[in-house]
């Protein structure tokens, strides 16, 4: 019975720690911003950048490299990627996205290099480039044909799209999203003096250029989003916390020791099911890494964990599937595991 409250406790707190220090400036920002997407971004353009039929070079280095300016965790990116994929991103393009946007924030590779050293920290923005172009391919063509027949549905709206068929100047939009954005990396990063900027800015942006219509469906399709996320997300964030206290920190030390494949994908294994917010990874890493954790686990575990979680995963499988994100987490899982061992191996 005692373990049983304990277990309870360990959830409960973790559920706390996740709203006290995620919502308000991680989460909220980011529904708005796949609110604001759903609604205000024209399909023709997200399939012009991210669709099936964007060039590959062009929708897989935008996505790859997006996650550089945001300082989200594995959940505040699903909203996000919710919100492109119903405009009509690609899967691959898409996949990028989702993995590349809590895998390389620039605070979080900058913090890595300066705790755990620039090796790892260069291993791990090289691999997380990596990995999100691969997955991403592999599973496009996965889904080749599924992706093909969205293509063709989408072909009006692509065609009205290259032909110009804009509602609102180019510049509205341009200050608005990046008000937004600014809202979540300034948030995230608390630094309140330019979020308040930055939300000032939104406000007026908003009243200047935006009826009333627009931004009550702006509000309707971000409560959407909030209902059919964060129950989910929430209830996934106490789970991972029950899973936290039956796997204690000791247990973990001794199994992710040395370079082995067995010792690499465990560290995989648990990276993908524990939750990371952003920036936590990297002291808890240290201390297992002084404790005696590999340097191969270590990167192993900077490559899977932040991008994946048990919430995360859940989450994921409502958006797109079960066999998609179980194809995605197996991808994730395998390569980190490989790519560990490798590092590990040359660099250990």
């Amino acid at each position: 019975m005692e373990i049983f409250i304990e277990s309870i406790k360990s959830g409960w707190y973790a559920l706390l720690e996740y709203l006290s220090a995620h919502v308000l400036t991680c989460l909220v920002p980011a529904f708005f911003i796949a609110g604001a997407i759903a609604v205000f971004v024209s399909k023709g353009a997200i399939l012009k950048y991210f669709g099936p039929k964007a060039r590959k070079w062009l929708s897989y280095s935008v996505a790859s490299v997006s996650g550089a300016i945001l300082a989200v965790c594995s959940c505040t990116i699903l909203p996000l990627f919710a919100g492109i994929r119903k405009r009509g991103a690609g899967l691959g393009p898409a996949i990028a996205f989702l993995y590349s946007g809590p895998a390389i924030n620039i605070l979080a590779i900058v913090y890595t290099a300066r705790l755990l050293g620039y090796d790892l920290g260069i291993a791990r923005a090289i691999g997380a480039i990596s990995f999100s172009v691969i997955i991403g391919l592999i599973m496009s063509l996965i889904w080749i044909k599924e992706e093909r027949k969205k293509l063709e549905e989408n072909q009006d709206l692509f065609k009205a799209y290259e032909q110009g068929s804009y509602q609102k100047p180019k510049y509205i939009s341009i200050i608005f999203f990046l008000s937004l954005l600014a809202i979540l990396v300034f948030g995230a990063a608390r630094m309140w003096i330019y979020a308040g900027i930055s939300l000032a800015i939104l406000i007026i942006i908003i009243i200047v250029g935006y009826r009333k219509a627009e931004l009550k469906d702006w509000m309707k399709e971000t409560g959407k989003l909030v209902w059919q996320i964060f129950p989910i997300l929430i209830a996934g964030v106490f789970i991972a916390g029950i899973i936290k206290y039956f796997l204690p920190q000791s247990i973990v030390e001794t199994w992710v020791g040395g370079n082995s494949i067995r010792s690499n994908f465990l560290a995989s294994v648990l990276g993908a099911l524990m939750y990371f917010s952003t920036l936590t990874e990297v002291p808890i890493i240290k201390a297992l890494m002084e404790l005696g954790m590999g340097r191969g686990p270590a990167l192993t575990l900077l490559l899977a964990g932040p991008a994946l979680s048990l919430p995360n995963m859940i989450v994921i499988g409502r958006i797109m599937g079960a066999k998609k994100t179980l194809a995605y987490v197996t991808l994730v899982v395998i390569m980190a595991t490989f790519t560990g061992m490798a590092f590990g191996y040359f660099f250990a």
